[in-house]
């Protein structure tokens, strides 16, 4: 009988609902990431997935999916990294509760993560966001809550999976327009907003069904977008808008460069990075810091304050004789 089936059941069942209460968007990545293990054990070994056991599950094979991952389906460093993570989880629940394989767990739980490149995150600039928020057709009740999306994701600076959760009961229009929405770590977040953006929600809101509560963002079924669908969104919309806006040609532009146009822009605002790491509802300071290293403007401006390389300092400021005659009589 296997003992794999029903560990993994009670890995989902027991830690991950009961003991964690992970998050949708966590278990659905590790669904996904057991999913895709199991098929690739089973073309390994012959053996059906409810018919493999732990044992099966050992550090050649477990190093070799991650290997098929970057190999095969053309997956990045940084997502081996993900589902390794979501492997280990598994493994070191089973641990506890297989001490028979001790060993083939010790063994998988010994694979080191693989280094990554950090490269710079990418950003619109103003220009280049106009033209998104302008390319939709708003003469259609699609264009029109394209464009909505667009400016709210660019202005607001939240997730995908914010975005798409977003309901109409969302949105508090007043004195004080603000929007709430719950992120990452199930943290809530409350959001001002721009007097022009609450003019072009209060018109849409208008045009959804008031009856009751139902997602900002719907589909013609009334029911909330998919991660997919806003990103052929975005695809589709950045075509349209490259054909006034050239520079957009060459930019790989998804929707969380979105929520880095937002942190690009409040940076550049002179706002400080705990203050935007409140706004985009950061855990930890450290991951705002990348905005820092992005942005070449504030490089520039330290570049201007350096002395040049013969060792003269940058040039000053020199008073004309009227001006200096004037203070000199103050």
């Amino acid at each position: 009988m296997s003992d794999l089936a029903p560990l993994l059941q009670r890995f989902f069942t027991d830690k991950l609902e009961r003991h964690m209460n992970a998050s949708i968007h966590t278990k659905a990545a590790y669904a996904d990431t057991f999913r895709l293990l199991l098929l690739y054990a089973q073309r390994a070994t012959g053996v059906a997935p409810s018919d493999l056991m732990l044992a099966d599950l050992n550090a050649d094979l477990i190093g070799g999916f991650l290997q098929h991952l970057e190999t095969d389906r053309g997956n990045s460093a940084a997502t081996r990294n993900a589902r390794r993570a979501a492997l280990r989880s598994f493994f070191t629940y089973a641990s506890y509760r297989a001490p028979d394989s001790i060993a083939t767990i010790s063994q998988v739980l010994a694979i080191p993560a693989k280094r990554t490149k950090k490269t710079l995150v990418s950003f619109l600039t103003v220009p280049e966001a106009e033209a998104i928020i302008a390319a939709p057709d708003t003469s259609t009740w699609i264009g029109r809550r394209d464009r909505l999306l667009l400016r709210l994701g660019i202005e607001t600076g939240l997730r995908v999976s914010e975005l798409i959760s977003l309901r109409t009961d969302s949105i508090q229009i007043g004195p004080h327009s603000q929007l709430e929405c719950v992120g990452k770590g199930r943290k809530q977040r409350v959001i001002p907003l721009k007097k022009n953006t609450v003019k072009f929600l209060t018109a849409w809101i208008a045009e959804l069904p008031t009856e009751q509560a139902m997602p900002l963002f719907p589909t013609h079924a009334g029911r909330p977008m998919t991660r997919a669908a806003v990103a052929k969104l975005v695809a589709r919309n950045v075509a349209a808008a490259a054909e006034r806006c050239p520079s957009l040609g060459g930019k790989n532009v998804t929707p969380h460069t979105l929520r880095h146009t937002c942190a690009m822009t409040l940076l550049h605002a002179g706002i400080d990075t705990a203050s935007i790491a409140l706004w985009l509802g950061h855990a930890n300071i450290q991951t705002t810091q990348v905005y820092l290293h992005a942005d070449l403007a504030l490089k520039r401006r330290t570049l201007d304050r350096l002395p040049t390389i013969d060792g003269r300092p940058p040039a000053r400021y020199q008073a004309s004789d009227a001006l200096l005659a004037f203070l000199a009589h103050r």
